[in-house]
């Protein structure tokens, strides 16, 4: 007689054995055959893809303490090794990875013919900085498209029908007004990268259309900054960075001699572009509870995640410097190609719906950001 299988998320699981056997949890089996006959219950497990990432690897953090069994893949594009090693260090719990390109359909195969308990998937894969997107279209659009192709290509065949997509606040282009809603017109995109995202949601939009079974959260984040509590992960790229925050942190230590600002012409109250900064740790419990919507809903679903707060770049310089005590010098260069003046969220649906809304202020991601760069690098 064939065995079957049953797939319960691991919280679940938990917390049906607390209800049930009080004076402790029982073996998994006894559960099951207590709960569901004579068949066997198998922890669900989330593949992260992407998950030695700034983003990803801050979310396996927050899976992990939710109670979640991760797969972790990455091909170490823009990441170390080091820092799912200090995941593991920061949980206590250990987890199963894989290096692999996304872009491969052989290695996300072996993903999931070793991990059949893999149930959901949350992809960050892919290129993310605006203005190098620019000047390297083909790269950005082979990459971004082909990770979530071939990750659903092979979802498919593996009866996993739960998908959350990092999507970007790019996706709205320049928009006509603020704060931003998720029923904007999306596609009118302004940089390549941008383009990929609209063209992701567009696709897994296609595909939920043509599978009933298939269940999408698309994630629109916008500025994520900041480091874990702990000091030990934080945003790390290499070579000269893109985004703002990791910038200021290298010219804070001397290691860049000033923070280059694009634009200081804009429509805004300081002429320097604005954005919405949001933490990185209540980014990524954004991702916990998409997993849980995604798990027990249908369709796709969208949600806008931000602070609904928007800072230009001049703020940040200046929270950075009140929050930590140092000056950062700074100097006014032309705007940067695909940028656009002001964007930031009303994320009043991811409150609704997911339970979910941003709880750390600016000055407690500038102090984290500096806490993490000291850390790396022994300054303290």
């Amino acid at each position: 007689m064939q065995q079957k299988y049953i797939f319960i998320k691991k919280p679940v699981l938990d917390s049906l054995c607390k209800k049930r056997y009080p004076l402790g949890r029982q073996s998994t089996r006894a559960l099951c055959e207590a709960t569901f006959g004579t068949r066997e219950v198998l922890d669900m497990a989330i593949l992260v893809s992407g998950g030695a990432g700034y983003i990803g690897s801050h979310t396996c953090i927050e899976l992990l303490n939710a109670g979640y069994d991760v797969v972790v893949a990455d091909n170490y594009y823009n990441a170390s090794p080091v820092v799912l090693d200090r995941v593991k260090q920061i949980t206590g719990k250990d987890f199963r990875f894989y290096q692999a390109d996304m872009t491969k359909h052989e290695d996300v195969e072996k993903i999931f013919t070793e991990c059949p308990d893999i149930d959901a998937v949350i992809q960050f894969a892919a290129y993310k900085a605006v203005g190098e997107s620019v000047s390297k279209p083909i790269e950005y659009y082979y990459n971004n498209l082909n990770c979530t192709l071939v990750i659903l290509d092979v979802m498919r065949h593996h009866n996993c029908h739960n998908f959350v997509f990092s999507s970007s606040a790019t996706v709205y282009g320049d928009p006509a007004s603020v704060p931003i809603t998720e029923d904007f017109p999306v596609g009118a995109t302004t940089n390549p990268y941008g383009t990929t995202k609209a063209f992701t949601e567009r696709i897994l939009t296609d595909c939920c259309h043509a599978d009933p079974e298939l269940n999408v959260a698309l994630l629109r984040y916008f500025n994520p900054i900041g480091a874990h509590p702990s000091g030990l992960i934080g945003e790390d790229p290499n070579g000269i960075p893109n985004n703002l925050m990791p910038y200021i942190a290298k010219v804070a230590v001397g290691k860049l001699e000033k923070v280059h600002v694009f634009g200081n012409d804009y429509p805004t109250p300081d002429g320097t572009g604005v954005r919405d900064y949001i933490h990185v740790v209540d980014l990524a419990k954004g991702h916990v509870n998409a997993v849980e919507k995604v798990t027990s809903s249908t369709g796709v679903n969208i949600y806008n995640l931000g602070t609904g707060i928007g800072y230009s770049v001049l703020d940040i310089v200046k929270a950075f410097e009140a929050a930590n005590g140092i000056k950062i010098p700074y100097v006014i260069k032309p705007r940067r190609a695909g940028d656009i003046a002001i964007c930031y969220a009303n994320p009043g649906k991811a409150k609704r719906e997911l339970g979910w809304e941003a709880k750390y202020d600016l000055e407690r991601m500038c102090k984290d950001s500096w806490n993490f760069t000291k850390k790396s690098l022994g300054l303290e």
